[in-house]
């Protein structure tokens, strides 16, 4: 059965009143045309109930565009969304990356994240490579997708929305990992799941890292929209100390765009359900339009929070991670970054959840306050205390020396 106008509809009911599916939703692929988008394919999904959304099939299968019943919701930076053969990964000082940010959901990894760094490569046994310089956030969300199929299909009479594809990073003498993604959204739906398994296909041990940016803005963001999460913690703030409380800009409340905003980033540790999966939102009281962002504690233990506030890029951040803000060599130093031999994979899950009117927003404050209680300050200190993460012992120890 699909939900759509009011009406309760099994597959031949639908069928009934719509000559072709894509006359109500669907998913169509087309290929973007003109300046520095030019030849980007993407995959447009509607699913009927105001909710419309792009995924850039030559871009890690990302997520670009995204609005609900007209109200914009993921941002779009002034880069657009860059053909891949424009980008220049290892350009300004390992700062390139951000030539190439925009929309929705952009994934960082897979063998890096965070700022520019340089990290032992003996692990890779060629003697020409002692180390590896990665640039901001890794490679994977410049490279384009294998698409291995889209469409819609009935599944336990729902009519489900979807696609496939496989990323694949490799380079000779280092990494051959794939991140294999399967996009959903239900016909006369509000969500949209993704659902990701990232696997060694190389033969060499190999590092592993990966985090999302999920990126909002204007009208979903704007002054007083409010972020809500089941924060048990307050771990570190890029701004702490003297520089807190400088731009009078908390972690929970947007302040409107400013013209000299510096970002400030926050990372959160948060408390899961008895199911084990984090809930978080954010919510424009105003519009009475919110977006929740589901993810998985024991997949992506770790969550920052982005805020980049300045006119003209006016943006909000959730990012949940596989490992704390503080970077990989942090990681490495600490024994945290996740190893993967030939044929291991991780498995990721999110779901977006579109939050339409009053009762949405409480039934989502509800489930998340009941959770922890975040600080009732805009301002708190960070702890500066880094939980431990679990992790395989299974890394080469070779990796370690430098």
């Amino acid at each position: 059965m699909v939900e759509l106008f009011g009406h309760t509809l099994t597959q031949r009911q639908l069928a009934e009143r719509a000559g072709c599916l894509s006359q109500v939703a669907g998913v169509r692929l087309m290929t973007l045309s003109d300046g520095a988008e030019r030849g980007v394919r993407m995959l447009d999904f509607r699913t009927g109930s105001g909710l419309r959304f792009t995924v850039l099939v030559d871009r890690a299968m990302d997520i670009g565009d995204c609005d609900y019943k007209g109200l914009g919701i993921a941002w779009n930076s002034p880069t657009g969304f860059r053909n891949p053969a424009l980008h220049e990964y290892e350009g300004e000082g390992g700062l390139a990356w951000a030539r190439s940010f925009s929309g929705l959901l952009v994934t960082c990894g897979l063998d890096h994240i965070l700022g520019p760094e340089e990290v032992p490569a003996d692990h890779f046994n060629y003697p020409g490579k002692r180390t590896i310089h990665h640039s901001l956030h890794g490679r994977i969300g410049n490279i384009p997708a294998r698409l291995i199929g889209y469409g819609e299909s009935w599944i336990d009479n729902r009519c489900v929305l979807w696609a496939e594809g496989v990323v694949q990073q490799a380079a000779v003498f280092g990494e051959n990992l794939h991140l294999v993604r399967r996009i959903e959204a239900d016909v006369g739906g509000n969500e949209i799941r993704v659902t990701d398994r990232v696997i060694n296909q190389g033969f060499m041990p190999t590092p592993h890292m990966l985090f999302y940016h999920i990126n909002v803005s204007y009208p979903l963001l704007d002054a007083g929209t409010r972020y809500l999460a089941p924060i048990e913690d307050v771990v570190w703030a890029s701004h702490a100390g003297k520089d807190l409380r400088r731009q009078d800009t908390g972690y929970r409340t947007a302040v409107a765009p400013q013209p000299e905003f510096r970002e400030q980033v926050w990372q959160h540790s948060m408390t899961a359900d008895e199911a084990g999966r984090v809930p978080v939102a954010v919510l424009n009281d105003r519009l009475k339009l919110g977006l929740e962002i589901e993810t998985v504690k024991e997949q992506l233990p770790c969550a920052y929070v982005w805020q980049n506030f300045q006119a003209g890029q006016y943006a909000l951040g959730i990012e949940p991670s596989t490992n704390h803000v503080r970077g990989e060599n942090f990681a490495r130093e600490r024994g945290e970054i996740l190893w993967l031999s030939h044929g291991d994979e991780r498995a990721y899950d999110l779901t977006f959840r579109i939050l339409d009117g009053a009762g949405a927003f409480d039934d989502a404050a509800r489930r998340i306050t009941s959770l922890a209680a975040a600080p009732d300050d805009e301002f708190p200190e960070p702890s500066n205390v880094f939980p431990k993460l679990a992790r395989p012992a299974n890394a080469p120890s070779s990796a370690w020396s430098r």
